[in-house]
This record gives C-alpha cells, sequence and structure tokens, in this order.
C-alpha cells in the first residue's frame, strides 16, 4: 500500500457534516498543513485505527492545532467503560475541543425504510448510519462529562470543552438506481454496488479488476498497479460471498475507472 496515496485519501474524503448528523463538524481542510506531508504508517493497523493515525499525525503537523490527549481510555475501577478520540486545542483561542472521528463506507437500500436516512447501512448489514450517529450522541459525546471522565482528565475544565465530529464517509447506490440524493449525501457518493449475478453479466471486454484489501478501502483506484482479468477477480468474489463479505471492486477500463461492491444479500 502506498502510503501518500493513503494519507490523500483520508485529507480528501467527503465530510457528513452537521446538516446530516445534527452535530458540530470538524473539517481536515481546517488543518493549516504543508502541501507535501509525509509521516510513516504501521502496517498492522486495522483500516479505522490506520486512519486515526493519520488524522493524528496531521494535527500534530499542523500549524494551528495540537493533540493533547489520544485515545482516553475512561476508566472505572479496573473496566474501561469508553474512550475518547481525541481532545485537541486550536492554538490561536486556546479553545479545547473533543473530537471524535469516523472513517465509514455506507451503501443505500431504498427496500429498508420510507425514511431514506435510515437506509444507508454497512456493506454486510452489521452496521447503519443511524446507528453509529444514535452511538455518538448517547454514548460518545456523553461520555465526555462522565464522573470517572473528569478523575481521568482532572487537569481539563471539561465544561469550557467543546465538542466536534469528523465523519469521514463513503457512499455506494444501487446500480442504475435512479433518485435524486441531496446535495450533502450526493458529494459523499463514490459509486455503486451490484449483486453477484449482475457483475458476471457485466460486457468484460477490456476491463480489468483488483479488490483492494480492506486497509486500501477509500484510496483513488488511478493509484494501483495491480490489475487481473475477470476470471481470476470473479473465483475471488464468490469465494468472499460465501462468507458473507461483501468485497470491495475497483474496475479499470482503458484511462476510466470505478468503484462498487458486490453484496451476498
Amino acid at each position: 500500500m502506498n502510503t501518500n496515496s493513503r494519507i490523500t485519501s483520508v485529507l480528501k474524503a467527503a465530510h457528513l457534516d452537521n446538516a446530516i448528523t445534527g452535530l458540530p463538524t470538524f473539517f481536515l481542510s481546517d488543518l493549516n498543513l504543508e502541501t507535501d506531508l509525509q509521516f510513516e504508517l504501521p502496517t498492522n493497523l486495522r483500516l479505522g485505527h490506520m486512519v486515526e493515525k493519520i488524522v493524528s499525525e496531521c494535527i500534530k503537523s499542523s500549524s494551528n492545532y495540537k493533540v493533547l490527549f489520544e485515545n482516553i481510555q475512561i476508566q472505572k475501577d479496573k473496566d474501561t467503560i469508553g474512550e475518547l478520540d481525541f481532545i485537541i486545542e486550536e492554538l490561536k483561542s486556546k479553545q479545547v475541543i473533543h473530537l471524535e472521528l469516523a472513517y465509514k463506507f455506507y451503501l443505500y437500500d431504498p427496500t429498508l425504510s420510507e425514511n431514506s436516512f435510515h437506509n444507508w447501512i454497512g456493506p454486510n448489514r452489521r452496521d447503519s448510519l443511524q446507528e453509529k450517529l444514535d452511538k455518538l450522541k448517547h454514548k460518545q459525546f456523553p461520555l465526555l462529562y462522565n464522573q470517572h471522565t473528569k478523575e481521568n482528565l482532572s487537569t481539563l475544565d471539561i465544561d469550557n470543552v467543546s465538542q466536534v465530529l469528523c465523519l469521514l464517509a463513503s457512499l455506494y447506490i444501487p446500480y442504475t438506481y435512479k433518485e435524486t440524493y441531496s446535495p450533502n449525501f450526493q458529494k459523499a457518493i463514490k459509486g455503486y454496488y451490484v449483486n453477484f449475478e449482475t457483475f458476471i453479466n457485466f460486457d468484460h471486454t477490456d476491463k480489468m479488476y483488483h479488490l483492494p484489501t480492506k486497509k486500501e478501502w477509500g484510496i483513488d483506484p488511478v493509484e494501483n498497479k495491480i490489475w487481473t482479468h475477470f476470471e481470476e477477480t470473479q473465483i475471488e468474489i464468490e469465494r468472499q460471498l460465501q462468507k458473507k463479505h461483501a468485497p470491495l471492486c475497483w474496475l479499470k477500463h482503458i484511462d476510466s475507472y470505478e468503484c462498487f461492491f458486490v453484496v451476498w444479500w
């Protein structure tokens, strides 16, 4: 995996802002960064932790913010009752901020509900945008004011800490599905999803494929150098679908690229 491509993909990811989340938004574009930002990334991190590491390094490298605490585990006796992602400070105003970070991939399933907001779900149907926001609003953000948090972070004036969310999202819609999405969602749409039958019936002439690892999700496929033919890709997709894993697939056709999920459901 190209480290620079991974960093760039996070910095350029679409934000779901407060018009969707109902929570104050922290935009990565607010960080004053050098144009050629480089740092090492551990190779043994899962995707979510890798993105946390990238954002942490970006904040530390910025000229207008600094990290005071990160990955703060809140303890009650010997038990962990929760974790805060970041406590940061805006250097000019001295404002201390509790920042929660999420990097999510959601697919739109119009059959779920008449309320379109409830139709954004994870590729394997194990989570949803609504569930994520409920957890943030009712667990993650209130955790800051827990008595045990105040004990763990005794040097902070908790009552004067503001709270913000950085929700980076890549959204995928049904193949050939016609619906108008609000601009707040439209900006985050990166591709589509299909079932296996639809995929194998594509015209595969002159097309090459790559199944990125989870750590590569969100990277621009134009950065990829290794491509395989349909026959090999078909076999691997079928293997993953049998395990009820919906793989992300990159498609290259001459000089054009597409991103899509193949779902088992």
